[in-house]
């Protein structure tokens, strides 16, 4: 027998395993290999993964699984190859390969340094490759293309099973010896079984010579050339290493506002965005997409309706656009009471004052404890007191302090006509993200502690801004500047896989190792910006979240339109936070709690109390919490997680489906997709598309879960183009009213699709 008829009898065999699985009629693929007058193995495989792809459909939707087992075949036969072993094997010697990829500069050396031959032997044992059999094709697909660790001519050399056993040994190589292995062997099955994904920085890049770990950073601007520029610098070297960016503006002085008293000088908040818009095109994620960066200012800065709110439409004066940016919006309460303040008639009348923050600091002369002035940014409303509407009513009142004033109403259409054009600027609720914020003893009642978001809204962390305290000539004669580190929020990001989790009855196993190694992650990154770092060593954040929401609603059989399904969300996410702070919890009894914790509201135990936390465990919890610490200073965000949601089989976040059968597009590739297990049963709870979907029943559903969140969730709004601005309004308004944090994009279905951001999926 010829070698290339062996592997037209592997081929055979690999098809008629997956077709007998999924109970497919295979027999005309079979006949077309059969009949195949090839000379390579190769182009067989490739002729037969063509065919399987495109028989992926609605009513044959197993398909992907046997298209995803020619892939594997393919990939098998790629690394033994490469790496000089018989293809039969399917994965060659693990040790081999760490040594091979570290030689060329692939792997870090760290592996073999951490670990031995016995030890790397014991944990190839581990590695079952049957598990590759729960990828579908399109999963499959991405893991393999973007990351598998390849030589650097692009060659497969690591297999899916590889590198998920390289992150869990990366994550868990600083722990102690005694239990070091065990614990590699937890973190390996979690991810091996799909139950969940590390953030997509973590995913590519651990093991690896390059790159960090962390998905997103959010950095605060002050009102100074200096701040202006450094923060340019700092977001540059993050952005190098494939991190998302967040940036707040609401502290830079507005258009027109004087510079060292000359009257009119100011350009405004527009021109320095627009040097973040080029520097995100200049500096891109390690060659492979331009950088990405969402900027934020408040709705009462003065510059929000002359030229941030345009950004990024296509109407208006170009040389002040900023189209490769992302734009978000700072809102108070009292902005949306004022939406409706209305006539006899029932015509809004309400109206809305915007403020240069520096002219605000130098008339009004609010100072905190140490004399530092402060502006209307630095204060939102309380439950009990509302600070911020007591200061934005005695800035309107000073006869004084310039304004430049509008309908409330204008101001809120022209946020709505650019997010139906561009899906942005994104919404964030800063008085309901800083009342429910378990660490604003930092600054104290009244006083902001986060003033915006990350690049995809599910962050809420404390924020300050880095400042040049002294410049001078060392012995040497090095010029030396020294700064003041803020606190430069750090992203750290993994996701549960619901699907998978919840009917295989783990979550209370799996969120234990996931908040492990969510915490390991703080102590391995090497940030390139020395503030980011002190701040991830401070706080020890976290953002433990979950994708596959609707494929879970589509096997529980409930309908994403109905109170059941709101009544699941709020019973779902009490046990995942449950399970999360108790996780954070036994890990401070073993490593101590993070550095700010006396005096936050988890030690107090007021965050328990704001959530009506009061049952049997609840209080059990509370009071350990308050003897032993929590590990970690926030612990759950809910992230898009599109990509790495399709490499764990299921559906994006807490998004619904796009439709029951789509096309996948991408650069590279454009193939059909269809709804996670797909059958005559669960259609019935897939078969409204996202944009058919009542909202008001989505923004219920994100109530309920948001209560259990203590960060925000990436909450995306799905319209029709014709939407009518009354409706899109009263949607933002139940958004509010139902305590959300954030929302994401809307999204309309007369936009193009917008690209999600690829550092926060986890």
């Amino acid at each position: 027998m010829t070698m290339l008829q062996t592997e037209l009898n592997n081929l055979l065999e690999t098809i008629n395993g997956a077709a007998e699985r999924y109970q497919i009629d295979a027999a005309e693929l079979i006949e077309r290999v059969q009949n195949l007058q090839l000379t390579q193995a190769e182009e067989a495989n490739q002729q037969a993964l063509l065919y399987a792809v495109n028989q992926i459909a609605m009513d044959q939707p197993d398909w992907t699984f046997v298209a995803a087992r020619l892939y594997l075949h393919e990939l098998y036969a790629e690394a033994a190859k490469n790496r000089g072993y018989a293809r039969a094997l399917k994965y060659g010697n693990f040790y081999s390969l760490i040594q091979h990829l570290t030689a060329a500069g692939i792997y870090s050396r760290d592996l073999l340094n951490y670990y031995n031959k016995n030890e790397i032997d014991e944990l190839a044992k581990e590695i079952h490759p049957e598990q590759d059999h729960l990828f579908n094709y399109i999963g499959l697909f991405l893991l393999a293309d973007r990351y598998l660790a390849k030589d650097h001519d692009r060659n497969v050399f690591e297999l899916p099973q590889e590198r998920f056993m390289i992150i869990a040994m990366t994550i868990m190589k600083n722990e102690k010896n005694d239990k070091r292995i065990q614990l590699i062997k937890e973190a390996y099955w979690a991810l091996s079984h799909l139950y969940m994904t590390v953030a997509t920085p973590t995913l590519a890049n651990a093991g690896k010579s390059f790159g960090q770990l962390s998905s997103c950073f959010i950095d605060t601007v002050d009102d100074s050339l200096d701040s202006i520029y450094l923060n340019n610098w700092d977001i540059a070297r993050l952005s190098k290493d494939g991190g998302g960016i967040g940036i707040y503006y609401g502290k830079v002085r507005a258009l027109g506002s004087d510079i060292k008293r000359f009257k009119g000088n100011s350009s405004g908040v527009v021109p320095w965005i627009k040097l973040v818009n080029d520097t995100a095109v200049s500096v891109d994620q390690l060659g492979q997409r331009q950088g990405a960066i969402a900027v934020y200012l408040d709705v009462f800065h003065k510059d929000i309706m002359n030229g941030f709110l345009d950004l990024k439409t296509n109407n208006g004066d170009e040389r002040r656009k900023a189209h490769d940016i992302f734009t978000g919006v700072a809102i108070p309460d009292l902005f949306m009471k004022k939406l409706e303040e209305t006539d006899e008639q029932g015509r809004s009348i309400g109206e809305w004052h915007t403020f240069c923050p520096h002219q605000v600091k130098q008339i009004m002369g609010w100072k905190d404890e140490q004399g530092h002035p402060l502006g209307l940014e630095d204060y939102y409303d309380e439950t009990e007191r509302k600070y911020f509407t007591e200061k934005y009513e005695e800035a309107v009142n000073h006869p004084l302090l310039p304004r430049k004033t509008y309908r409330t109403m204008d101001v809120m259409v022209r946020i709505m006509v650019s997010q139906l054009e561009t899906g942005t600027p994104y919404m964030f609720y800063r008085d309901e993200v800083n009342r429910q914020n378990p660490n604003k003893h930092v600054n104290g009642k009244g006083r902001t502690s986060i003033y915006c978001s990350n690049l995809c809204t599910e962050i809420a962390q404390n924020m300050s801004s880095t400042t040049i305290v002294k410049e001078y000539h060392d012995e040497e004669g090095n010029i030396v500047i020294v700064r003041k580190p803020g606190d430069f929020v750090v992203c750290n990001l993994s996701s549960i896989n619901l699907a998978k989790a919840v009917p295989a009855n783990v979550l209370e196993r799996l969120i234990r190792i996931q908040v492990r190694m969510l915490d390991n992650v703080i102590d391995l990154n090497t940030i390139s910006v020395g503030q980011a770092q002190h701040t991830n060593q401070k706080y020890r954040a976290v953002g433990l979240g979950t994708f596959g929401w609707h494929h879970l609603l589509a096997l529980q059989g409930i309908h994403w339109e109905s109170p059941d399904a709101v009544a699941y969300a709020d019973e779902l996410y009490e046990t995942i936070a449950f399970n999360t702070i108790q996780a954070s919890m036994e890990l401070a009894k073993e490593k101590g709690a993070y550095q700010a914790f006396l005096g936050s509201e988890w030690q107090t135990g007021a965050y328990f109390s704001r959530k009506n936390y009061s049952s049997d465990r609840w209080q059990k919890l509370r009071e350990e919490v308050a003897l032993h610490g929590i590990r970690n200073g926030w612990l759950m965000a809910i992230a898009p997680n599109s990509s790495t949601a399709k490499i764990g089989g299921s559906t994006d976040g807490i998004d619904p489906i796009y439709s029951v059968e789509y096309a996948e597009e991408k650069k590279n590739f454009k193939f059909k997709v269809t709804a996670p297990d797909l059958n005559h049963r669960t259609y019935n709870y897939y078969r409204r598309a996202r944009h058919e979907l009542d909202q008001l029943w989505s923004i219920q559903q994100n109530a309920a879960r948001q209560r259990h969140i203590d960060q925000s969730i990436s909450f995306n709004l799905y319209v029709k183009h014709d939407i009518k601005a009354k409706e899109l309004l009263s949607l933002h308004l139940a958004a509010w009213k139902h305590g959300l944090k954030t929302t994401y994009y809307v999204r309309s279905t007369s936009q193009a699709e917008i690209e999600a951001c690829e550092a926060c999926q986890s």
